[in-house]
C-alpha cells in the first residue's frame, strides 16, 4: 500500500502545480476541471499524508529506540510506537474505501422525474407525498429545487413532475431513490377505510451538460404550444409551452412551467440531455455486462425499492431490509438513515467486488 499512496501523492502534487500554472490558469475550463479533480482526490490525500506520516514517525521512534540507552526514553519512544500504530487500522479501512473507484457522476446535480404509476388518483397523491418528501430533504441540506415541469391531478398531488435539485454532491445522495416506490393506506378518496396499495416511480438523472451530451440541431423535432393551468396572463393565448421531440432515440421531453418560451426550451433541452446521458450510461453498463453498476446505488424503474405502509407506521427498504416509521421517513427527516444505509451497503458491496 506505502507504494501506491506514494504514486497517489505523486500525482495529487503535480495536480497542484498544474492549477497554479499561468497557461492552465487562463483557461477556464481546463482550470474547473483540474480543479474539481484536484477536490475529490484532496480526501484520500489527507489520509495517505497521515497514514505514511504514522509509518514514517514509528520507524524514526524505533530508531532512537535502537540507539538509546535511557530506560525512560525507551518507554517514551515505545508509546509513541504503539499510538501510531494504533492509527493505522482506521486510516487502512478509510484508504480502502476511498480508493474503490467513485461513481463520476456522484459531484453532479441531479433531474428527478416522479411519475404516479398503478393507483389511480392516489397513485397521483403519493407522487405529490414524495416530491414533498424531497423537497423537505432538499431544504434541510442546503440544496435547492426547481421545478422544471408538471402535470397536476385534479385529485391532488401530480401525475408527473420533474425537478432540478441543486447543492454538493446530489447525485451521490439522490440516486439511491432511483425505482419503484409503493404506498398502502387508506386513501383520502375511500370512504369504506379499506387500505388500498398504490405506486410511483422515481427517477434521478445526473444532469448532463453540452459536454457531456452532444446534439445535433438536426436530430431535433421543436414545438410550441399554448401553456394551460396556472401561469399569469399568457396561458392559453401565447405559444410558450415547447415540447421536443429528440428523432433518433423518440424522446420526447416537455415544458409549460416557466415564463417564456426560451426559458421552457431550455429547459426541455436539460431533462432532454438528462434522459440521453442515462441512456447512454446505460448502454455502457449492459457492454460491461450489468445493466446498472449496483442495485443497491441505482434501482430499475421496474423494480420495488420501497414499502410506505401508513396503518403499521413502517417504511421498508427492501433492497437492505431496512426499516423506518412512516412519518419519519415521508416527512423527510429520517430519509437521511435510510440513505446512509443503502450508501454503506453499496460502500461495501463494492469494496468486496474490487477485492
Amino acid at each position: 500500500m506505502q507504494d501506491k499512496l506514494k504514486k497517489l501523492l505523486e500525482a495529487y502534487e503535480e495536480l497542484e502545480k498544474k492549477l497554479v500554472d499561468p497557461e492552465v490558469v487562463s483557461d477556464p475550463k481546463e482550470y474547473a476541471r483540474l480543479a474539481k479533480e484536484h477536490a475529490s482526490q484532496s480526501e484520500l490525500a489527507g489520509r495517505a499524508y497521515e497514514y505514511l506520516g504514522a509509518l514514517d514517525d514509528i520507524e524514526a521512534a524505533k530508531e532512537m529506540q535502537r540507539e538509546t540507552t535511557d530506560p525512560d526514553e525507551k518507554a517514551m519512544l515505545q508509546d509513541e510506537i504503539a499510538e501510531n500504530e494504533a492509527k493505522l487500522p482506521a486510516l487502512e479501512e478509510d484508504i480502502k474505501f476511498m480508493l474503490i473507484p467513485s461513481d463520476p457522476n456522484d459531484e453532479k446535480d441531479t433531474i428527478v422525474e416522479i411519475r404516479g404509476a398503478a393507483g389511480g388518483d392516489e397513485a397521483a397523491i403519493f407522487a405529490g407525498d414524495l416530491f414533498k418528501m424531497y423537497e423537505r430533504f432538499a431544504v434541510a441540506r442546503g440544496w435547492k429545487i426547481d421545478v422544471l415541469s408538471s402535470s397536476p391531478s385534479e385529485a391532488g398531488g401530480f401525475k408527473t413532475i420533474e425537478f432540478k435539485v441543486t447543492g454538493k454532491k446530489v447525485y451521490s445522495v439522490m440516486k439511491y431513490e432511483s425505482g419503484v416506490h409503493r404506498v398502502q393506506r387508506v386513501p383520502k378518496t375511500e370512504s369504506q377505510g379499506r387500505i388500498q396499495t398504490s405506486t410511483a416511480t422515481v427517477a434521478v438523472l445526473p444532469e448532463a451538460d453540452e459536454i457531456d451530451i452532444q446534439i445535433a440541431a438536426e436530430d431535433l423535432r421543436i414545438d410550441t404550444y399554448c401553456a394551460s393551468g396556472p401561469g399569469g396572463q399568457g396561458v392559453n393565448t401565447t405559444y410558450s409551452a415547447v415540447r421536443i421531440t429528440h428523432l433518433p432515440t423518440s424522446t420526447v421531453v416537455q415544458s409549460q412551467d416557466q415564463r417564456s418560451q426560451i426559458q421552457n426550451r431550455e429547459v426541455c433541452m436539460q431533462m432532454l440531455r438528462a434522459r440521453l446521458f442515462e441512456m447512454e450510461l446505460e448502454k455502457r453498463q449492459a457492454e460491461q455486462g450489468a445493466t446498472r453498476l449496483s442495485q443497491i446505488g441505482h434501482g430499475n424503474r421496474s423494480e420495488k425499492i420501497r414499502t410506505y405502509n401508513q396503518p403499521q407506521d413502517r417504511v421498508t427498504d427492501h433492497r437492505i431490509g431496512f426499516n423506518g416509521t412512516y412519518n419519519g421517513v415521508l416527512l423527510g427527516d429520517t430519509l437521511q438513515s435510510v440513505i446512509d444505509a443503502l450508501a454503506a451497503a453499496d460502500r461495501a458491496e463494492r469494496l468486496a467486488a474490487a477485492v
